[in-house]
C-alpha cells in the first residue's frame, strides 16, 4: 500500500486514518515465518508543517524452537509514532519514502515487524533442548549421561588450547 506525504502535507486533511491488511509471507523473515495477513492501522496527523505518523499492527509468527524443534507460535504487537516535516521527506533514511515523498507501508511494516520480532523463538523459556547423544527431547526422558570432558575426545588441532588452560 502506497501513501504520498507531500501531498497530504500540502492539501490534504489534518488527520488522515488507515486499516490494512498487508500480506508479508513471501518476505525474507529471520527466523520464523508470518503466513498470515497482517493487519494493521496507520495514521497521519497534521499539525503546522509536520506530519506525525502511528503505526499500529498485530502479526502472528510462526517457526521452531530454537532448542526442540517443536512448532512455535507468538503474536507481535507493534505501536510506533514519528514525526516527519516536510524538508525530511527528500531524504528520510529512517522511512521508505521514495524521491516523490510516496511512503511504502507495506516495506514499513515489514521493516518494524523485523526489529521488533522475536531474535530467538522458544516453545518455553525453560526449554532444555535436544540430547546431542540420542537426538530426543532432554525434557522428555532422555537417560544418556553427560560426557564427562576427560574422556571427550579432543580434535589434535585444538589440543594447544587444552595446554593453555592448564
Amino acid at each position: 500500500m502506497q501513501f504520498d506525504l507531500k501531498r497530504l502535507l500540502l492539501r490534504g486533511p489534518d488527520y488522515v486514518c488507515e486499516t490494512f491488511e498487508s500480506d508479508l509471507s513471501g518476505c525474507d523473515w529471520p527466523g520464523y515465518r508470518v503466513d498470515k495477513p497482517v493487519s494493521a492501522e496507520f495514521s497521519v496527523r497534521i499539525k503546522r508543517s509536520e506530519l506525525y505518523l502511528s503505526l499500529r499492527a498485530s502479526a502472528e509468527v510462526q517457526g521452531e524452537c530454537a532448542r526442540c524443534l517443536d512448532p512455535v507460535s507468538e503474536t507481535i504487537e507493534l505501536e510506533r509514532e514519528w514525526k516527519v516535516r516536510e524538508d525530511d521527506l527528500a531524504g528520510e533514511d529512517e522511512l521508505p519514502v521514495d524521491a516523490k515523498g510516496v511512503l511504502d507501508l507495506d516495506e514499513l511494516l515489514f521493516e518494524e515487524l523485523v526489529l521488533e520480532g522475536p531474535s530467538l523463538l522458544l516453545c518455553s523459556e525453560d526449554c532444555s533442548g535436544l540430547c546431542p547423544e540420542c537426538g530426543l527431547k532432554k525434557a522428555a526422558g532422555c537417560t544418556c549421561q553427560p560426557a564427562e570432558e576427560e574422556a571427550a575426545p579432543v580434535d589434535p588441532r585444538l589440543a594447544i588450547l587444552r595446554e593453555l588452560l592448564d
